[in-house]
């Protein structure tokens, strides 16, 4: 199949190894890549300078997908349901505007679609969804020793006790959405 029909979404929810873990075992996902993006600092930051929250960047996931396998809608759905969106610049103990929520639209109709999916999902949350709606400016690959962080290090504590719960709910709230 070409890669002409492949769509790209880019968003972050906490810390990049536990989002790229996430879409990784969900079908119609082709590559998800970690990195940065949003943020203002001159040439590629680094990691270290990307948690000192200087820079401004979040840790993002852009994930490459078939739309005719999954959506847009329900890459964000997913997103939406395995990190907790009603909290600002934080996920469990990890803190600072680099671990924000955000949705990064590459084009007008991610944008729409992307408040619609926001404004469904309050439905889901008692709290406030706190979850930046923003352009996508120049993202960057994040150090190759972030790629397939879980995959890699799966009995890593973190692992453990932050990624697996989440890979958890995932197959409960989207056992019909991953792959084999």
């Amino acid at each position: 199949m070409a890669n002409t029909n492949l769509e790209i979404a880019t968003v972050g929810g906490g810390c990049f190894w536990c989002t790229e873990a996430v879409f990784q075992e969900v079908k119609g996902i082709r590559k998800v890549v970690s990195g940065y993006t949003g943020g203002k600092a001159p040439g590629r930051p680094t990691y270290r300078e990307i948690c000192s929250g200087l820079t401004g960047h979040a840790e993002v996931v852009q994930v490459t997908f078939n739309p005719a396998i999954i959506s847009y809608e329900d890459i964000l759905i997913i997103f939406m349901t395995t990190h907790d969106p009603t909290s600002l610049n934080r996920q469990g103990a990890d803190a600072g505007t680099q671990y924000r929520s955000v949705i990064y639209y590459h084009n007008d109709e991610q944008e729409k679609k992307a408040k619609v999916v926001l404004n469904e999902m309050q439905a889901v949350y008692e709290k406030p969804i706190v979850t930046e709606l923003s352009p996508l400016g120049i993202f960057y690959d994040a150090e190759e020793y972030h790629q397939d962080y879980y995959k890699n290090n799966s009995e890593q504590g973190y692992c453990q006790v932050v990624i697996n719960p989440k890979l958890a709910k995932l197959r409960k709230l989207h056992a019909d959405k991953l792959s084999s």
